[in-house]
């Protein structure tokens, strides 16, 4: 991915990930839109940034997002990366009968979200020079934290549409999966602070170094999420989906409140 003089869209850039993303993309001298459904959030990570773009988008609706992707090629025509970062994670209960809105709200915003998204813009990509396409994961895609079961199988489903998409568009588009492991950031409440995950700056700072490589990796794997990302291949997967969920319990726990 060229590091700089890009026009780049960044969904859910209004926190976490996607806002620091996209203020370290735009430190870089990039052109950056942020976008999402919180338009007040959106604005205050573009406060003081010159060429930082804030838009709504309801990655919810399909008619929203088609929307949303004809004006944002009309307002930013030079748009030739989009990140694919909107999600939610919701913790859910597997061994009793329950309301499967939590479910299909994930399935909604973490997997038909990207793809209808992707859809909208495929061909401008494809016709615009130095085009790449960003899909945020998880490490939990390749090694599942059980109380997050459908978070799990979308990310799992966005590893393999990203495989999928990247040999579609092989020279045309560079295709690259972000799978962050567990960031101190607001995905679930009081995770900000929660204790043994990596600090957000920290996790910012080695995939800007990762995605500065030449050539780009075709994942961005910084080395906490190795211990998931390897765990099959290394023979240790049923080990790791232990030491994982006892970890988290674990963390969940020793948290304050």
């Amino acid at each position: 991915m060229k590091p700089t003089g890009n026009t780049i869209l960044v969904t859910g850039g209004g926190s976490g990930i996607g806002a620091a993303l996209a203020q370290r993309l735009h430190d870089a001298g990039n052109t950056v839109i942020v976008a999402g459904r919180r338009l007040e959030a959106l604005r205050e990570a573009c406060a003081g940034r010159a060429n930082m773009h804030a838009m709504a988008l309801d990655i919810d609706s399909a008619a929203a997002i088609d929307a949303f992707a004809a004006a944002l090629i009309a307002a930013h025509p030079a748009l030739n990366v989009v990140l694919n970062n909107a999600g939610i994670m919701r913790f859910e209960a597997l061994d009793t009968r329950r309301d499967l809105a939590d479910a299909e709200a994930t399935i909604t915003t973490n997997l038909l979200g990207p793809i209808r998204l992707t859809n909208a813009l495929v061909e401008h990509l494809a016709a615009r020079p130095d085009a790449a396409l960003i899909n945020v994961t998880s490490g939990l895609a390749f090694v599942p934290l059980l109380s997050t079961p459908t978070y799990n199988a979308t990310k799992a489903a966005m590893h393999s549409y990203t495989v999928a998409l990247r040999e579609e568009l092989k020279g045309r588009v560079e295709v690259i999966e972000l799978a962050p492991p567990a960031v101190q950031t607001g995905l679930t409440p009081g995770q900000e602070n929660r204790p043994g995950y990596m600090p957000l700056a920290e996790f910012i700072d080695e995939v800007l170094s990762l995605l500065g490589q030449n050539p780009t990796p075709p994942e961005i794997l910084v080395q906490r999420v190795r211990f998931l990302r390897d765990a099959e291949a290394e023979g240790r997967f049923d080990a790791t989906l232990a030491q994982l969920n006892a970890f988290a319990a674990q963390a969940l726990a020793s948290q304050p409140g």
